[in-house]
């Protein structure tokens, strides 16, 4: 791959620069910081502006005049920060009005139920989270352990992508996605990644050619998938340490 001419790399949050909502490990920090010397950045994941903070930003010493570089997108780019007189501002959110909430909500319980989802007998926070601009459900709870998620996961996901299925045919006007490995998360209609990639576009006036996106669920029926539909050159990874290989490569 021509890295060269990329002007900017988006990087997916969890499972590509982190394991699913754990904190963003010293070395990939320090990749992360290298590379901002030298591109724009930009995250794009599910997690709320809180979530950013305490996975991804808390762990990033940068020096703060790179910091105008980064570009971030929680909630599935439903907000967009960017980095203005050493601290950080937001520059939209689409935020979900209380009746569509309320909506979202009652149809969360009735959809879970029906794809035959059963709350463990143990939660870590709450199942279903209002995050303003995305609402959010986790099996296990918000702040379930790594472990805990990928045990659950492979023994249920296909409860969750029914659920998926049934939210997506009874609420038709909103988006409905399947993120990390025991969340959907359900934002306005034509909020994705392919959204967040066109607000980048707009905001910094760099091209969709020179753009290169890195996640780890690319494939067709991923939530980094809808990315794709803008044209963006892409990278499928499979966690975090190939993320770190390729930065490495590149800041070499």
């Amino acid at each position: 791959m021509d890295f060269s001419n990329k002007k900017i790399i988006i990087f997916d949050l969890d499972g590509t620069l982190t394991e699913s909502k754990a904190d963003m490990d010293a070395e990939m920090a320090d990749l992360i910081c290298r590379l901002l010397k030298e591109k724009y950045v930009a995250v794009i994941g599910g997690g709320s502006w809180r979530q950013f903070e305490e996975q991804f930003l808390r762990r990033l010493l940068c020096p703060k005049e790179n910091l105008h570089r980064l570009h971030l997108f929680p909630t599935t780019a439903t907000r967009y920060f960017e980095y203005v007189n050493t601290e950080w501002k937001e520059v939209y959110a689409d935020i979900l009005s209380t009746e569509e909430k309320t909506k979202i909500f009652g149809t969360f319980a009735k959809s879970l139920e029906k794809a035959g989802y059963k709350k463990p007998e143990r939660v870590w926070g709450e199942l279903i989270e209002d995050r303003d601009t995305q609402v959010t459900f986790s099996a296990l709870g918000q702040q379930a352990p790594i472990e805990d998620k990928k045990q659950w996961n492979k023994a249920n996901n296909a409860i969750r992508e029914k659920a998926a299925t049934i939210l997506r045919e009874l609420l038709p006007e909103f988006e409905v996605r399947t993120g990390g490995l025991t969340s959907i998360d359900i934002t306005k209609k034509g909020i994705d990644k392919a959204y967040g990639v066109r607000q980048i576009e707009r905001a910094l006036q760099i091209p969709i050619s020179e753009m290169l996106f890195v996640g780890d669920a690319l494939y067709p029926g991923g939530n980094d998938h809808a990315a794709l539909d803008t044209g963006i050159e892409a990278t499928q990874v499979n966690g975090p340490q190939e993320t770190k290989d390729l930065i490495r490569g590149w800041v070499r």
